[in-house]
């Protein structure tokens, strides 16, 4: 028998899912624990990250959403028969806890748990929780919500811990902020996968309006899908700003840590890094987000006078020039939604979840437990 506490870690789907799942995974193999994820195979794609010493099991993944009538017949079918193995084996394992991130992996570990009666609890990016925590939510020891507050079913036990952020947005935490003035401003511009067409037309109409000296001093960093990207760049170009357009950055903490002003959707793991980072932002939420958890998850900076929240219905040219020239032509007040945005932020947030961790397992409470708030 090896001494090494087991944990079981199940996540699923997306990268909002995989993110804090790898973030808690490299914290407990730190610590000298055994740490196996049962993902699916869209998971599987976002498991390059993970340390080595990670077990990853490929759970086969039953969801309603997708498929013909044939597929959605055999969901349960699947589920069922993914909780009967993951039961089984969690007999014969007995790990020290089971740490559900949400996504149909989660169903047959977390299941299992219950069933087997293991220390369990789920961890919720957004405000509004997804299908399969909100199942669980009161059947487990405690979910631990990323975004304060978290609308959960009545009698869950609820814990703020965060959103665990990447080390390279760590190693930025509240870097000094430059508010602007006469000089040389960044504008960062990015919006997940799915939403960016919207900024592609919004932002360089927006920027048009501004006083020409304004945009003068403006650099844009722009993440714009590839069929959009020219039209883009052209489009700045045409009216003097200097501009760099990608699909994708890769140093968006960087980007970030330089920029005056952020304008980016409301996903959970995109707030976080604004927040710990600490950033004016303007935030317009995707609007089919399940649930309109961006609009929730938007909630708390917002609230704090961080961010100005754009509803994407309301996204005209002109609401945006007005909400862009409200930060820019305001260094004072700049400032302080930088300064408020760090306050939102939970640097620790993956110390937190693994005192949580170490709690369940019947390990002395870590210390980084007491002096949450």
């Amino acid at each position: 028998m090896t001494h090494h506490p087991h944990l079981i870690i199940a996540a699923g789907g997306t990268g909002g899912h995989m993110f804090p799942a790898q973030a808690l995974a490299e914290a407990m193999v730190r610590k000298g624990w055994r740490v196996t994820l049962s993902t699916d195979a869209r998971g599987a794609r976002y498991t390059g990250g993970f340390p080595h010493v990670v077990e990853v099991r490929e759970v086969a993944s039953a969801s309603f959403a997708r498929g013909g009538v044939g597929a959605k017949l055999a969901a349960p079918f699947r589920i069922l028969g993914g909780i009967l193995s993951a039961t089984l084996r969690m007999r014969r394992e007995k790990p020290a806890v089971v740490v559900g991130f949400g996504g149909y992996p989660t169903i047959p570990a977390v299941a299992a748990a219950i069933l087997t009666r293991r220390p369990r609890m789920l961890h919720e990016q957004n405000g509004v929780p997804g299908k399969v925590n909100r199942i669980f939510a009161k059947r487990v020891d405690t979910v631990a919500c990323g975004t304060w507050p978290t609308v959960l079913p009545e009698g869950a036990q609820a814990i703020h811990t965060g959103n665990p952020v990447r080390a390279a947005v760590l190693d930025r935490a509240g870097a000094p902020y430059t508010p602007p003035g006469d000089w040389p401003m960044s504008l960062l511009v990015f919006g997940g996968s799915q939403g960016a067409h919207v900024f592609s037309e919004a932002v360089p109409a927006a920027l048009a309006l501004l006083p020409e000296e304004r945009r003068g001093q403006l650099r844009v960093a722009q993440q714009a899908r590839p069929e959009d990207a020219e039209a883009v760049a052209a489009a700045y170009e045409a009216m003097g700003v200097r501009a760099e357009i990608e699909p994708f950055f890769k140093d968006i903490p960087r980007r970030l840590s330089e920029a005056q002003l952020v304008i980016c959707r409301a996903g959970a793991s995109s707030l976080a890094d604004v927040s710990v980072i600490g950033r004016p932002s303007i935030l317009i939420p995707y609007p089919f987000a399940a649930n309109d958890h961006q609009t929730a998850n938007s909630k708390a900076l917002v609230e704090a006078e961080a961010a100005i929240r754009i509803p994407q219905s309301k996204l005209t040219p002109e609401a945006l020039a007005e909400a862009i020239a409200s930060v820019l032509t305001q260094p004072e007040a700049a400032g302080r939604m930088a300064q408020a945005a760090l306050s939102v932020g939970v640097p620790d947030a993956t110390e937190r979840l693994v005192a949580l961790v170490e709690e369940l397992a019947g390990l002395k409470p870590a210390k980084t437990h007491e002096d949450q708030e």
